[in-house]
């Protein structure tokens, strides 16, 4: 079974995604891995669309039951009709950006303060993660998750990010268990 985990980020896809692989018999992946190339600071260059397709198609076929987290919109047709089940996580945005405010807190510590590079690009993706919620943003917005969501023709399940965690897995784990 394939499933992919998608939503804002800071919405919780990979924490979702790895409380799966810890309760299942399902690998996670985390499309972040696929996207960025592995460099010291993290999330600092992008790997070529062709080569992140090629990397994430070999691993999943390494796998009978992965659960993907990440948005994949972007990433070619081929990506619509891979699924049998997607979730859709939404959070509201005050809370998503409170999160992901920590996030890099958590993830650049000090070097948020003496890196003027890392705090621009941490400044910049701050940014760009405020404007999910508007639809004349030209990237990924709540919209375009919506609009992709249609054109899927496996079951979409679609999960209220403020529910605890424990819900959560439940509501996906009895999606799953019963397939």
């Amino acid at each position: 079974m394939k499933v992919l985990i998608i939503g804002a980020s800071g919405s919780g896809t990979t924490t979702l995604g790895k409380e799966i692989e810890k309760r299942t018999h399902f690998v996670h992946l985390d499309t972040d891995n696929y996207y960025w190339k592995p460099t010291k600071v993290p999330f600092q260059e992008k790997l070529p669309l062709v080569i992140r397709n090629e990397n994430l198609k070999s691993d999943i076929r390494k796998f009978k039951n992965v659960i993907i987290s990440g948005s994949m919109i972007s990433w070619g047709k081929e990506w619509e009709t891979t699924f049998d089940l997607v979730i859709f996580i939404h959070l509201q945005n005050e809370k998503r950006i409170e999160r992901l405010k920590e996030r890099e807190i958590q993830r650049y510590g000090e070097k948020l303060l003496t890196d003027k590079n890392i705090l621009q690009k941490s400044k910049a993706f701050l940014e760009w993660a405020n404007q999910y919620e508007n639809p004349n943003f030209d990237g990924r917005t709540h919209k375009t998750h919506l609009n992709w969501l249609k054109k899927l023709k496996c079951t979409v399940l679609k999960i209220d990010g403020e529910k605890k965690m424990h819900t959560k897995i439940e509501i996906v784990l009895s999606r799953i268990n019963t397939r």
